[in-house]
């Protein structure tokens, strides 16, 4: 008999695995003592043809006489005090002439087994009672071996449960950072950066632009946003924030910014500097086109070269998938003259109002529309773990020129 209780919050499962070993004759039935209040759900097994449960026995019906060994599994649940002092059921062959096995208990959910008070049973591993535990093992399983006796003699179990409530952990980092830079031959680069970030804690996200880099867009959970300026010029951008006790939410912050350097030779070596963000970084990947008419080859550094395997975060994939489909989405008909006519009349009828609200006002700031970023030419990925707050990660590439068009 090896048998599996977890301790829940609300219900303690039972299962029990049941091996007995038929010495003389054959047996068509067998009779299991079970604890006042567990309820059986079912019993399985090979031999298994039928099974009835009364309030303190299971009767378990062969297919036919066995002789020799006959193997089935019990499961089934009761109800047990949250916490406390807790008696486990345990599942008896009150027929057995000696019974062998184990008990391994467990606590569901956030908890431990403080005290311990075996009857006929010695402290045990919990790999050691086969099968039905391994793989099920954790910190708060305790584990004990029957002591060799007949079924009807006593055995018992007590254990005191502690349980704790879990404390709301403050959350704030970048699961990952996806780059995709388009380096042209002049010296320019266009840069989309991705940022997958959980968050119940901060409120606004720090991000430091390389030199000589201009913001374009940027845009929160897929909605255009004018960032804000710090006073050392940081750009500010306003996080979503998960409530305190529950998990944080993971979502998408996206910049896309032009960066210039120096025009590129027939030959020579560059240097991609990326933005610095003022949380810590998990995972960071660069998917960096060039000009068909170069090669490139990047140095060794914190980067390395490697297939693309797409976005790891959930967030990152869902973000990737909506460009997909609107690149392959069909665009609509046109409408009629007379409708397209109408509609030029009323936008620049818009304008004009719009003008003459704002006139004498001024705006600072990147203007917040959504763009399609270009991927053309070939590229390179390369990937990097562990990028601390405030450190500009940065990838160093020589290249030559090969001729191509």
């Amino acid at each position: 008999m090896i048998e599996l209780v977890a301790l829940g919050e609300d219900s303690t499962q039972v299962m029990a695995s049941v091996r007995l070993d038929i010495t003389q004759g054959l047996a068509r039935s067998a009779v299991l003592s079970i604890p006042s209040g567990l309820v059986v759900n079912q019993v399985a097994g090979a031999t298994v043809a039928d099974w009835a449960a009364t309030a303190d026995a299971l009767t378990v019906t062969f297919l036919e006489p066995v002789a020799g060994t006959a193997s089935f599994v019990v499961s089934g649940e009761t109800r047990a005090p949250r916490e406390g002092s807790v008696t486990i059921p345990l599942v008896r062959v009150p027929g057995a002439e000696r019974e062998t096995g184990g008990v391994a208990v467990d606590v569901a959910g956030a908890g431990e087994i403080a005290e311990r008070q075996p009857r006929s049973l010695e402290p045990a591993d919990p790999s050691d009672l086969g099968d039905i535990i391994s793989g099920r093992e954790s910190p708060s399983m305790a584990a004990f071996r029957y002591t060799p006796q007949s079924g009807a003699a006593p055995r018992a179990l007590t254990v005191n449960v502690s349980r704790y409530t879990p404390q709301a952990v403050l959350v704030a980092n970048v699961e990952e950072a996806r780059y995709d830079a388009l380096a042209g031959e002049d010296g320019k680069v266009l840069v989309r950066a991705r940022y997958a970030v959980r968050n119940n804690q901060r409120s606004f996200l720090a991000v430091t632009l390389p030199a000589r880099s201009a913001l374009w867009t940027a845009s929160l959970a897929g909605r255009p946003v004018r960032p804000g300026m710090s006073a050392e010029g940081d750009l500010l951008l306003k996080l979503q924030k998960g409530r305190a006790g529950e998990e944080a939410p993971t979502f998408v912050v996206e910049l896309v910014y032009l960066q210039r350097s120096q025009a590129w030779n027939e030959k020579g070596a560059t240097r991609l500097d990326l933005p610095a963000v003022d949380l810590p970084v998990s995972r960071t990947g660069v998917n960096l086109h060039h000009s068909p008419r170069y090669a490139i080859e990047p140095k060794p550094g914190a980067f390395r070269v490697e297939a693309d395997p797409g976005p790891w975060t959930a967030a990152l994939r869902r973000a990737s998938e909506v460009d997909v489909a609107g690149a392959l989405a069909t665009p609509p008909p046109p409408p009629p003259a007379s409708e397209l006519a109408a509609r030029e009349r009323k936008d620049l009828q818009v304008l004009v109002d719009q003008y003459k609200r704002d006139a004498g006002r001024t705006r600072q700031g990147a203007v917040p529309i959504a763009i399609d970023f270009p991927e053309i030419g070939p590229a390179v990925f390369l990937a990097a773990e562990l990028t601390a707050e405030m450190r500009s990660p940065s990838l160093e590439i020589e290249y030559r020129k090969t001729g191509g068009r």
